[in-house]
């Protein structure tokens, strides 16, 4: 070839080198850049780099621009792709596309793929009488199946997870090795010849059928109305035939969960519909690959009983997210089971086989499996407001993706806070939040709590030398970050909520934040938890607060939301207000006579100012709830009467003070609205017209609130970030943005992370980068 050919050749071809960045390892990536490769006519190469995937392309130009768009445009479903980098290289001439191994980079961010529910396509081969993996419960492909749940340590290679017991047949390892096939380096690849299987036990632990039969007879069981324990993908559920009232209260009774919302499987979208309304949204939630349980208002036809969700007129509902699942609805014996993690309340996810013991107390039958979980995880919650999706629990599907930032957090670990306990670690700019650990009330959720943190630490070679933590003395992050004995960084609760805001949505800028909240130590020893703040991560002002009032007993009085009235009544109203608690509350007497002398002598009987609390002692006045047997049922009961009916807007309310005491110091005051709702339920008002007003007057005084501090305040930020666990009220966290952007404000609520403390721990760790 003379000099002008060469010449020729070189325009016409190009060399690329392009570095893609995000959610890519696990899912596919380096086949479907093979198979480009091919469809394109390209050569060079593809490597994992643990954080990121860089691809060598050669070939004619425009096809090298074709392949790029596919990458930006088509990529496999389970991949994000955060950051595209392509840069033009000179020619090196090779000879073919090779998928080359992977490399690490100890300060590269892993990816840790998320577990996916199955897909289409190992759907149709699981149906197909044909196909070899018929009827197989373990099937899976590089676009779903079980990830995280099974990884041991990093890189994700089948050696490092626990598929290792499971060495592949020769059929497997073909699919596992070929480029062109979707199963290539799908590290959980197995079949029945080579694979787990499933068990069905008695309560005693007799073996009762194996594989196909133990699924055959599990569904015959929760037809005959038994209780059976089934391990899924993240840990043991209890499963129960839903349409049966009396076997749901017996699971009720043995799992000690008197009233909180029981999640439903339902077999198909269609009998989803048929049980509730659903929006285009919650729908695209449903199906998605991550499968989250969607929380959906109820029809009244609908055929569940209410003891699945007692007092609410919303249900949890998800779809079958695993091979296992579909195979239990697939000879339609079974159209709606109850599924609920397996562990009594208030105690971490049972899931281990050497957890069967604890199981055979609190159910008739167990079906599991010997493919071992080495990270539980639970079930993702989300609740939609029109196009918004909230998530109520951050768990399967969604964990352990990282958020990038800009703050530097390396080598810092935020514990988060006691109730709904989520923790998070720093590495360079990203952090990794842990899913849903729980409430760390005891020595058996501390344990599994510091167990994860442990796992975690290990995985992302995380060496850490600062602890954040709530500033709650009695907390239990404060006694655990005190073991690890490393420099401890204590950060006011409400701050760390403002703060994560700011984290969710981008914002850097110093802004206002409303903290609607349960409770949080307060810097003047009282309980906060309805905060007007402005700040940054460096540093928050407490501009307007709701004004104190006494909490009889301290933490008794949030389990028994009555207290809350009696204390709010008492303090306001002394001698009418005596008066008034006897009159709501005449089975209380002895107790109230006990909390007024409580009152007076200030004993144990710290002061409140909360959202959650408020909301307590309305729901208790009104007799909807005065005992609460889970965390936030008399708010999450009174809430639910915003969505029963399409109520009119009247814009009614009820009154209330906003009372100035120095420029940077308002208290917002709603003994009138109390006394106000007494008189009206005395009267004999509808409890839904009572509720809409209470609701109508909280967005009121909250926009006038923000109102009155910028006028004081004329140099603040017109932005307002929305958190707190009480922003859990689709109505009130609507209306309240609504209204503040009307007299425009941009305002910004969560979108990545729960409100409530969920999504602590994201606020603290980038607090305590500012602060160090």
């Amino acid at each position: 070839m003379d000099q002008l050919d060469k010449g020729c050749l070189s325009s016409m071809y190009k060399a690329i080198k392009v570095i893609v960045k995000g959610k890519v390892q696990g899912v596919g990536f380096r086949p479907f850049i093979y198979n480009l490769s091919k469809k394109y006519h390209l050569n060079g190469s593809v490597q994992n780099n643990f954080d990121r995937v860089v691809i060598i392309a050669e070939g004619e130009e425009r096809l090298v621009k074709k392949m790029v768009d596919e990458i930006k445009k088509s990529p496999p479903k389970l991949a994000k792709i955060n950051e595209i980098n392509i840069h033009q290289i000179p020619l090196a001439h090779y000879k073919e596309f090779t998928i080359i191994p992977s490399v690490k980079n100890g300060r590269s961010i892993p990816w840790i793929p998320a577990d996916a529910a199955i897909c289409e396509k190992c759907l149709e081969e699981m149906n197909d009488p044909y196909n070899r993996r018929f009827h197989y419960p373990f099937i899976n492909c590089t676009q779903c199946g079980p990830r995280y749940t099974i990884i041991s340590r990093l890189p994700y290679d089948r050696s490092n997870t626990t598929m290792k017991e499971f060495p592949m047949c020769l059929d497997c390892e073909v699919e596992y090795e070929d480029p062109w096939n979707r199963r290539h380096h799908a590290q959980p690849i197995c079949c029945s010849d080579c694979g787990p299987t499933l068990t069905l036990y008695n309560q005693g632990g007799k073996t009762l059928a194996e594989n196909q039969s133990a699924i055959t007879q599990t569904v015959d069981l929760i037809k005959k109305g038994k209780i059976v324990a089934i391990k899924g993908i993240g840990g043991f559920h209890l499963a129960c035939d839903a349409y049966q009232e009396k076997v749901v209260d017996q699971l009720r009774l043995r799992k000690k969960r008197p009233q909180k919302p029981l999640a439903i499987m339902v077999k198909s979208i269609e009998v989803a519909r048929n049980l509730c309304f659903i929006s285009s949204q919650e729908e695209n939630l449903l199906t998605s690959p991550e499968m989250p349980i969607v929380i959906l208002k109820r029809k009244r036809e609908g055929v569940v009983p209410p003891n699945i969700s007692p007092g609410l007129s919303t249900i949890g509902v998800m779809l079958p997210y695993t091979p296992l699942h579909h195979l239990l609805f697939e000879n339609h014996k079974l159209e709606c089971i109850v599924m609920t993690s397996a562990n009594p309340s208030g105690l971490p996810m049972l899931y281990s086989d050497d957890h069967l013991e604890h199981l055979q107390n609190i159910c008739d039958n167990i079906l599991t499996h010997n493919r071992k979980i080495d990270f539980p995880i639970d079930d993702s919650v989300v609740q939609c407001d029109a196009e918004n999706a909230i998530f109520v629990r951050r768990a399967r599907g969604f964990v352990p993706e990282p958020l990038k930032t800009t703050s530097n957090v390396d080598h810092i670990i935020a514990l988060g806070g006691n109730q709904k306990n989520t923790f998070s670690v720093g590495k360079q700019n990203n952090i990794v939040m842990s899913p849903h650990v729980g409430n760390l009330e005891n020595e058996e959720m501390i344990d599994s709590f510091e167990e994860q943190l442990h796992h975690y630490k290990e995985f992302l070679g995380v060496k850490e030398k600062y602890m954040a933590i709530d500033k709650h003395p009695l907390y239990a992050s404060t006694s655990i970050a005190t073991k690890l004995n490393r420099k401890i960084i204590s950060i006011q609760h409400h701050h760390a909520h403002h703060v994560s805001c700011m984290e969710d949505n981008g914002l850097n800028k110093p802004c206002l934040g409303i903290i609607l909240d349960g409770t949080g130590y307060g810097e003047d020893g009282n309980i906060w938890g309805f905060e007007f703040l402005y700040g940054d991560a460096k540093s928050f002002e407490r501009l307007a607060h709701l004004k104190s009032t006494p909490l009889p007993g301290g933490e008794k009085a949030v389990k028994e939301p009555w207290r809350n009235a009696v204390g709010m009544l008492l303090y306001y109203w002394p001698q009418e207000g005596k008066e008034l608690c006897m009159k709501l509350f005449p089975e209380r007497l002895k107790e109230i006579n006990i909390m007024e002398q409580m009152i007076v002598h200030q004993m144990n009987t710290p002061m409140a100012g909360t959202c959650g609390r408020l909301f307590d002692a309305i729901s208790a006045i009104l007799g909807i709830c005065s005992i609460s047997t889970y965390e936030g049922e008399a708010a999450i009961k009174l809430s639910d009467y915003m969505n029963r009916t399409e109520l009119e807007s009247t814009g009614e309310m009820y009154s209330y003070h906003l009372i100035t005491h120095t420029p940077n110091q308002i208290q917002l005051d709603l003994s009138p609205m109390i006394y106000q709702i007494i008189q009206d339920k005395f009267q004999q008002q509808s409890i839904t017209t009572i509720i809409q007003k209470f609701h109508n007057t909280l967005v009121s005084c909250c926009v006038q609130m923000v109102l009155k501090v910028v006028k004081n305040r004329p140099d603040l930020n017109r932005t307002v970030v929305l958190s707190g666990g009480s922003f859990q009220n689709v109505f009130l966290a609507r209306e309240i943005q609504k209204g503040l952007e009307k007299e425009g404000f941009n305002v910004y609520t969560h979108k990545h992370v729960p409100c409530h403390d969920g999504g602590l721990s994201l606020g603290q760790i980038i607090i305590a980068a500012h602060q160090l």
